[in-house]
C-alpha cells in the first residue's frame, strides 16, 4: 500500500505585527499544520540593525524559498515598509520562481458595500497586483474556511500568470503617518 504525501506549500505570511498578531496566532494554531509556515516571529529579528540587512536576512532566511505569500491586512497594514518589502521579495524572481500573493482582509478592514474595498486601503504593491490580475483579494472569514484551497489555487496560478506581476513600484523607504 502507498501513501501519497501531498507537497506543503511554503507560505510567508506578511502583517503588520503590532495591529495583526492575534489573527496570525490564530492561522499558527489552527490553519498551519498542511503548510511550513516560513514568517517572521516576532523579535526574530534585531530592529537595531540596519533596514537593509534585515531586508536581506528576511529576503533570504525566508522568503526566497516561499511559494505563497499571504498579506493579512488591517486597517494600517499599507503604512507598514516591511510589508511592502516582503511583497517585493516575494514578487522577484527567484531560483524557485516569483511567489504567489494574495491578500486577506482582516475583520477590522475597512470595507465598503457588499464587501468592496478601495485598492488605496491596500499596500500599493498588494493594489498593484490584484489590478494587474496577479494578486488575489478574500476576507478574513473566506480564507479561513477555505485556507488550503485558496493556497494551492495561487499556487498554481503563480506560473501561468507571471507575466502580470506589478513590481514596479519604488520600495518604501519609511512607514507612513497618521493621515498618508
Amino acid at each position: 500500500m502507498y501513501y501519497y504525501q501531498k507537497e506543503k506549500h511554503k507560505v510567508f505570511f506578511s502583517f503588520y505585527h503590532h495591529d495583526d498578531q492575534w489573527y496570525k496566532n490564530y492561522i499558527d494554531k489552527y490553519l498551519s499544520g498542511d503548510i511550513i509556515n516560513k514568517s517572521v516571529k516576532d523579535g526574530e529579528y534585531n530592529t537595531d540593525i540596519s533596514d537593509e540587512y534585515i531586508k536581506r536576512l528576511i529576503r533570504e532566511d525566508k522568503i526566497s524559498d516561499s511559494s505563497v505569500i499571504v498579506v493579512l491586512v488591517g486597517p494600517n497594514t499599507r503604512k507598514r515598509k516591511h510589508v511592502d518589502w516582503e511583497i517585493y521579495a516575494g514578487l522577484r524572481a527567484s531560483v524557485n520562481g516569483s511567489a504567489g500573493l494574495i491578500g486577506v482582509l482582516l475583520p477590522e478592514f475597512p470595507l465598503l458595500y457588499e464587501n468592496k474595498y478601495k485598492y488605496n486601503d491596500l499596500p500599493a504593491r498588494l493594489a498593484d497586483n490584484v489590478k494587474s490580475g496577479y494578486a488575489g483579494i478574500y476576507t478574513w472569514e473566506d480564507f479561513k474556511q477555505n485556507y488550503l484551497s485558496i493556497i494551492t489555487e495561487t499556487f498554481e496560478n503563480r506560473i501561468d500568470h507571471k507575466e502580470m506581476i506589478d513590481n514596479s513600484r519604488i520600495q518604501m523607504k519609511r512607514n507612513l503617518g497618521e493621515n498618508e
